[in-house]
């Protein structure tokens, strides 16, 4: 199987500080570009109300992963899908993708906000978000996802019992 190396880009700096399943937004944090790439290589972003995020899970490891399936948040309730159908971290590369909305380009220090990434996150890989690029035709899933993620996934942090 080939596999290959991908250094980080960027950090996120500040934000959530613990992982957790649920209360993810109005929480502010920073994408912090690394020092090797030059100011230049973020011109125009602040023109973008969102971005895309590719994400590494660094506070997973590799026993973390499970190739079978199973019910999503060990709830019942749901119905048992295979680890490809999960967005967490025990797929194989505990690989994210979040699209924060962006407040603020200051020199190397991006202030997003719905982040759902913690303090030292390494950023692999950013883009602005592009409408046009986005989900085309029908939007399809089946009922879990939401019952799961609906209201309290994006509910503010503020608000976390």
């Amino acid at each position: 199987m080939p596999s290959f190396e991908v250094q980080s880009i960027a950090t996120v700096v500040g934000g959530h500080t613990q992982v957790l399943d649920d209360y993810q937004g109005g929480v502010h944090s920073i994408i912090r570009l690394n020092d090797e790439y030059p100011l230049e290589t973020l011109q125009g972003i602040e023109q973008f109300s969102h971005l895309t995020v590719v994400w590494y899970f660094h506070r997973a490891n590799s026993e973390d992963v499970r190739l079978h399936a199973r019910s999503p948040r060990g709830d019942a309730r749901w119905p048992a899908t295979g680890t490809f159908v999960h967005r967490n971290h025990r797929r194989p590369n505990q690989l994210a993708i979040s699209f924060p909305r962006l407040l603020e380009a200051d020199g190397r220090d991006l202030h997003v906000t719905d982040l759902d990434a913690v303090d030292g996150t390494p950023v692999l890989d950013l883009a602005p978000y592009f409408q046009q690029m986005g989900p085309r035709g029908p939007f399809r899933q089946p009922a879990w996802p939401g019952e799961m993620l609906d209201p309290t996934y994006w509910s503010d942090a503020s608000e976390r019992p």
